[in-house]
């Protein structure tokens, strides 16, 4: 694989798991003291022995024995760390720290890993990912703001007639419902072309973070622009396919118009919606594939497939977390800044509060627009720092990744000499 600019591979390579040669004392075996005299041969030891010595912390006053210090037991018997030679944590049989070239250890990620080198990346490399952040965010923010302002109609009032009977006030509601789709669904997808900008961008970033490279904003449109129109067919591909999928399930109960049917569209909703999510998940890692590894869409859908097979429930877990946490601060975020915007729009708080139809000024959408940048610039790196990193664990787990990682980072005691320009996605 070729190490090319826009590829940076995770930490450091696992070690060999060997021990430290010379770990053992010098002393006498058996954890006899040095000043034990000796014997003849044949003899045998006292039943009472003086305490075998202890090591000392180095510079204390306290005498030093090359006595080897038995191992602590655990509630179960079993050897716990601390001792000479004790395997784990404070002894010394234990393998090395794994190598970190850059934001993750080259050895298969936990949770607290991929999140803390996706928070790493942003700060190593802030000035480009608040770079991409930033001119993304704004031009989609521009975007909305004049598309409501001028394109989209107003939002009828949404207030219920007590006198209609159910299947009026189901009329009611549907209509109210495809107004407010018929004005969000614009949005959406303004909001979508922007991230997928922004994914295309910071997955660069966060593949040289992973070698410990730097990256420039040119860096990272360089290498993103080939794979964007690619990208953009995926995302479009995946997005029509799960619309299409709910779409097929609502069907029967929209056709049939009545109270039975809509609850009959809802389950069907509710089962199709299962099938979404299985899907998402096992082509989660697909967008990644397609940058990283330069494949084609049908590939790229392969490899994700591939890539989570067997660990659907981890990556589930994973991605969930993050969109939950991500969801919570671009809402906390949102929600300040729009009750600002709508105390600077004393017209938009009064009609808001009377249950009547909201028409904005312009102090409203440039403060929450405002605010949407804010938590665009926050939530965005992070959510496709764990995307990328999610994929380079994968392949770290299934594939030994971290090898040809640390080969294209330059880390001694590998292996060069098949190409120090490889990347993980060849």
């Amino acid at each position: 694989m070729n190490d090319s600019p826009g590829w940076a591979s995770p930490g450091p390579a696992p070690s060999d798991g060997r021990p430290p040669e010379n770990s053992g004392g010098t002393g006498p075996a058996d954890g006899a003291p040095e000043s034990m005299p000796s014997e003849p041969s044949g003899s045998k030891w006292s039943k009472e022995q003086p305490p075998a010595g202890q090591w000392s912390a180095p510079g204390s006053a306290a005498p030093r024995s090359h006595a080897q210090t038995p191992p602590r037991q655990g509630w179960n018997g079993a050897p716990r760390g601390g001792g000479w030679g004790a395997p784990g944590p404070g002894g010394w049989g234990g393998p090395p720290p794994a190598a970190k070239p850059g934001v993750i250890p080259l050895r298969p990620l936990g949770l607290g890993d991929i999140l803390d080198g996706s928070v790493s990346t942003a700060r190593a490399h802030w000035r480009t990912v608040l770079g991409v952040t930033v001119v993304v965010a704004v031009l989609v923010q521009i975007a909305v703001m004049l598309l409501q302002r001028f394109v989209l109609p107003t939002p009828p009032a949404t207030t219920a007639d007590p006198g209609a009977d159910v299947n009026e006030a189901l009329r009611q509601s549907v209509e109210a419902a495809q107004a407010e789709l018929f004005s969000t669904v614009p949005t959406l997808l303004i909001t979508a072309i922007g991230t997928l900008f922004t994914t295309a961008l910071l997955t660069v970033v966060v593949s040289r973070s992973v070698l410990g490279r730097p990256v420039s904003l040119g860096d990272a449109w360089r290498e993103a622009k080939p794979r964007l129109l690619p990208l953009l067919g995926l995302t479009l591909l995946l997005t029509v396919g799960s619309m299409a999928i709910l779409a097929v399930a609502a069907l029967p109960g929209l056709l049939l118009g009545s109270v039975g049917g809509a609850l009959l569209s809802a389950l069907g909703v509710l089962a199709a919606s299962v099938l979404v999510i299985w899907l998402w998940v096992r082509f989660s890692l697909a967008s990644p594939a397609l940058m990283l590894e330069r494949q084609s869409i049908g590939r790229s859908l392969r490899r994700s497939a591939k890539l989570v097979q067997g660990s659907w429930w981890r990556v589930f877990g994973i991605q969930l977390l993050t969109a939950v946490l991500t969801a919570v601060v671009s809402m906390l975020i949102v929600m300040v800044f729009t009750f600002l915007a709508l105390l600077a729009d004393g017209g938009g708080l009064e009609n808001l509060m009377k249950g009547a139809s909201a028409e904005f000024g312009w102090a409203f959408l440039i403060i929450s627009g405002v605010g949407a940048v804010i938590a665009a610039c926050i939530t965005y790196p992070i959510s496709a720092g764990v995307s990328v990193l999610l994929y380079i664990d994968q392949r770290i787990r299934r594939e030994a990744l971290d090898l040809d990682l640390a080969r294209a980072a330059g880390l001694s005691g590998y292996d060069t000499e098949h190409s120090a320009d490889q990347t993980p996605g060849s």
